[in-house]
């Protein structure tokens, strides 16, 4: 089938999924056979240390339709995914997990908004099983944070689970930033968008990868990437600090000359230089997360590295040069 002819394709970042793989692929392609549409599934293999690519390569032999990507080591759920919209051909492009948390069932849903003229129809979790009662809470609050801190709305609880329309596609790539948050360059490069609710489930088998430490990195990266608040607040919080300082001092000079009373409070004063040398790391510290991010974006290396690729025609070179 020739690329012009695919009308969606299905985009899957892969680390060490091959408990699920064959589940997945069953009931992706019933859905998308039943709706009589041309597909292609774009496995994004992110350097999976069990048999995910062997299992790949079984399933591409069986179906054409299932294409390749390996990575040369992992590189990171949001870089897979950024690879897997580089290859997609198809019109409209729907990024999903291989753990069935969010249900393929959904995607006819999302065709029938796409044919009505939205160009992003994003999958809203109403319910989210499987998942600890700290998750929800903490994604909940980074929520709001995220929502107060950046100029455009994100809606809550939703992930990479949407369609996004062929001009939404081009245009994400051509985002090349290095720190990557994909949850909120969906809804920054903006279009027509929708979004649908669902109730999704636990893992259909193993276990998430990721951790708390790194969604706690993954959540300063979407707050790195789209505001420069915490630098401004670093600075409000310097000028407050300063000034509540001056007062103190004034009013310390002030007892002296009028009342001679001794000046006092070693283990106040103590406690406050603590307080202010621990305001001051933090705020280091922040500045410190933002030349990070510059340092690594003037290097200029490329998101990924491709080992092999399976599946693509002569169109694989051009896109892989978008990397």
């Amino acid at each position: 089938m020739a690329a012009k002819d695919v009308s969606v394709s299905i985009v899957v970042p892969m680390y060490n999924e091959s408990d699920n793989l064959e589940e997945f692929y069953k009931i992706v392609t019933g859905v998308l056979e039943a709706e009589n549409e041309s597909f292609e599934i774009i496995c994004v293999n992110d350097g999976s240390t069990d048999n995910t690519l062997e299992r790949l390569i079984a399933l591409r032999r069986l179906d054409k339709r299932v294409k390749i990507v390996d990575f040369s080591r992992n590189f990171g759920k949001e870089i897979a995914l950024s690879a897997g919209l580089d290859f997609t051909s198809g019109r409209a492009v729907i990024p999903i997990d291989a753990d069935l948390q969010d249900p393929p069932e959904l995607i006819p849903e999302m065709l029938r908004k796409w044919r009505e003229g939205f160009e992003v129809v994003t999958a809203r979790r109403v319910k989210r099983r499987g998942e600890t009662w700290l998750k929800k809470a903490t994604a909940s609050i980074f929520y709001k944070i995220f929502k107060a801190f950046t100029s455009f709305d994100i809606e809550e609880n939703t992930g990479d689970f949407r369609l996004l329309d062929r001009k939404v596609v081009n245009a994400l790539k051509e985002l090349r930033e290095h720190h990557r948050y994909m949850k909120g360059l969906f809804f920054w490069v903006g279009f027509r968008q929708c979004s649908i609710n669902f109730e999704r489930d636990a893992r259909f088998a193993g276990k998430s990868k990721l951790s708390y430490g790194k969604l706690i990195a993954l959540a300063m990266e979407g707050l790195t990437s789209f505001s420069h608040i915490p630098l401004r607040a670093a600075s409000y919080l310097g000028i407050i600090i300063s000034f509540l300082s001056f007062c103190y001092a004034a009013f310390v000079i002030a007892k002296k000359i009028i009342s001679g009373d001794p000046v006092q409070g070693y283990a106040s004063m103590t406690t406050i230089i603590l307080f202010l040398g621990g305001i001051q790391l933090l705020t280091i510290g922040i500045i410190g997360e933002y030349i990070g991010r510059i340092y690594n974006e003037t290097k200029r290396r490329p998101l990924y590295i491709v080992r092999g690729k399976i599946g693509f025609g002569s169109e694989a070179r051009r896109r892989r040069e978008h990397r």
